[in-house]
């Protein structure tokens, strides 16, 4: 009875929505920057299968199909870049700019420190696209003959990063221009950044949005001659 219960898609679904609401609550709570609601959903999710012993295949029957999601997703934030299209013909050159320096800065200083210690191609390609958003990031990583699940690893502690400390670099470095701070989240930590940047105000949001696609384009464009 209970392995029919777990491998149903619907324990994993379920399972991810209770512990994302779970993290949301916390977040509210506690108003507490480090209490990011996706580092609670990972931990409580990883908490929850091994206190109970229940496979992670078990889990991934349902959590695979929110992987599906991530394809249609990633086309839909075109729109952004169309909902955003007078703020980037506003800003056009630094926008195209700084995407492109983000992107390569990322990308490059993966590159730089992984043959610096000597680390395995399939490590280095897997963590190379951390900056993109997930589905883009995963494309990157297999093309290249990278694992998946590290791509995805190496996306979800960038993104954290960004939205836990994006107020603390801005104020650290005295970036006061909204423009540069929203593509700066954008480009370095992609759609969980850009939750962040959206609280600190609506430009930032809005160029935090349009750091996310041109960054995933231009990061696949990078990637090919690497």
């Amino acid at each position: 009875m209970l392995d029919a219960m777990t491998t149903s898609p619907f324990f994993g679904l379920t399972l991810s929505a209770l512990a994302w609401c779970f993290g949301s609550w916390v977040r509210r709570k506690t108003g507490s920057i480090l209490c990011n609601p996706m580092i609670f959903a990972v931990g409580g999710i990883i908490l929850f299968l091994v206190i109970t012993g229940i496979p992670y295949e078990h889990y991934a029957v349902g959590g695979d199909i929110i992987k599906m999601m991530l394809a249609p997703v990633t086309v839909v934030l075109a729109f952004n870049i169309y909902n955003q299209r007078k703020v980037l013909g506003e800003y056009f050159v630094p926008v195209l700019v700084g995407c492109t320096v983000g992107s390569a800065a990322s990308m490059g200083s993966i590159l730089g420190l992984c043959y610096l210690f000597d680390i395995d191609r399939v490590l280095t390609v897997s963590m190379m696209p951390k900056s993109c958003t997930t589905a883009i990031a995963i494309g990157i990583a297999e093309s290249g003959g990278g694992v998946a699940g590290l791509a995805a690893a190496g996306v979800m502690i960038a993104g954290l990063t960004g939205a836990v400390f994006a107020p603390v670099f801005s104020k650290l470095f005295r970036i006061k221009d909204p423009v540069a701070e929203g593509l700066a989240i954008g480009a370095c930590s992609h759609a969980l950044g850009t939750t962040k940047a959206m609280e600190i105000g609506p430009i930032q949001g809005a160029m935090s949005s349009i750091a996310i696609c041109l960054c995933g384009i231009i990061s696949s464009v990078l990637a090919l001659f690497v």
